[in-house]
């Protein structure tokens, strides 16, 4: 996903987003079809199966800016909140439901079988978007993230982009630079990106660390890692599904400031407590406050960036959020072998939990914010 990523936020500025997303689903689909076919006729090496996963991963690297790029061109400016919240929880629904199905059907289906439903789905999901979901021209949207600004930003925004040449005038790499001057040259896009990076960092040892934490201190039971996966996936579920219907504040940076602050506070819970009915408590209160400050942060963008940078735009985000907490583990990872994880968890909440801060206070986030 990193690789293709800054690929296919590219070709969601140059080609038909609605054609990208159909285009990466079926080769997607294609991939598990031809490893359910070998699975029919003899056994199959793992090496098969990495290479459809990497298959998998480049056409999600793809489908992932083309999705974000086109909500906004089908969905009105004030309903974004919403349906970035349906979506959010539609997409932990998936996470947390996926698997769980997937074992009982393993109980009485071979594997080629789970292949071939993954083909049949997606045919069902193609289908759908082909036949169901109008996307309108690129065009008639160009400037429909600048509409309603209010004209100091409205103003900002269009000096950004003064100097730019129009995307297809460019190669490959002629739009890619393009893209990261944009960002660069936002006011409001690249220090949303630097905060969301360096929130990233401070977030890391609460995603990655806390398996290791549970077997550490409660022990290496089976059902309690299970415990705190579906604690946090039923958590997200539900913050997206308040995010929907609350809204959030309507300045969007301070619903942001409350998801960070949220975040930083159930961070420290799981350093702290040693009983374990509320550490998971504490799990499924991190996934209800990610959504407050994630689903806010997308809306901004797709009512921020103009729309014929939207797809790289997002891909640079989309870079940032599969890279950053990666290489953060190469620091974290060795110091959980020396320093006590509750010691991490507990330093990296008190940070995030102060972060909301400048986070809230900053001028040029409120300023979009307030849109």
């Amino acid at each position: 996903m990193f690789l293709i990523s800054p690929f296919g936020g590219v070709w969601a500025d140059r080609f038909n987003r609605k054609a990208l997303i159909v285009i990466s689903d079926s080769a997607v689909a294609l991939a598990s079809l031809v490893v359910a076919v070998i699975l029919i006729f003899g056994n199959i090496h793992i090496s098969i199966l990495l290479v459809c996963a990497a298959i998998r991963a480049l056409g999600q690297g793809v489908q992932s800016p083309a999705v974000g790029a086109v909500i906004p061109q089908i969905v009105p400016e004030d309903k974004l909140i919403k349906v970035n919240g349906i979506y959010g929880s539609v997409q932990s629904f998936c996470t947390l439901a996926a698997p769980m199905l997937s074992a009982a059907l393993m109980s009485f289906a071979s594997l080629e079988y789970l292949f071939m439903l993954d083909v049949v789905s997606a045919a069902i999901g193609i289908s759908m978007l082909i036949f169901f979901v109008k996307v309108p021209d690129l065009k008639k949207t160009s400037h429909a993230a600048t509409a309603d600004l209010p004209a100091e930003n409205t103003a900002a925004t269009d000096n950004t982009d003064a100097d730019l040449p129009a995307a297809s005038s460019k190669g490959y790499f002629g739009e890619l630079k393009e893209g990261i001057k944009y960002i660069k040259n936002h006011e409001f896009v690249v220090r949303l990106l630097i905060f969301q990076a360096i929130f990233l960092v401070f977030i890391s040892p609460s995603a990655l660390l806390t398996p290791l934490q549970v077997i550490r201190n409660f022990g290496d039971d089976v059902w309690r890692l299970s415990a705190i996966e579906v604690a946090f996936s039923v958590g997200m579920i539900a913050g997206g599904l308040l995010i929907a219907s609350w809204g959030g504040f309507k300045n969007k940076i301070y619903t942001m400031s409350l998801g960070c602050l949220a975040f930083g506070l159930v961070t420290i819970g799981l350093g702290v407590t040693s009983i374990f009915w509320l550490y998971i408590t504490f799990m499924g209160l991190a996934g209800i406050t990610m959504p407050l400050f994630n689903t806010p942060a997308m809306v901004l963008i797709q009512s921020t960036v103009k729309a014929e940078f939207m797809g790289r735009v997002i891909s640079v985000f989309t870079m940032v959020s599969t890279s950053i907490m990666p290489l953060s583990m190469l620091l974290y990872g060795p110091v959980a072998d020396t320093v006590n994880i509750d010691i991490i968890l507990i330093v990296t909440g008190v940070i995030m939990a102060l972060m909301s801060i400048p986070l809230a206070v900053n001028r040029i986030l409120n300023k979009y914010g307030k849109n």
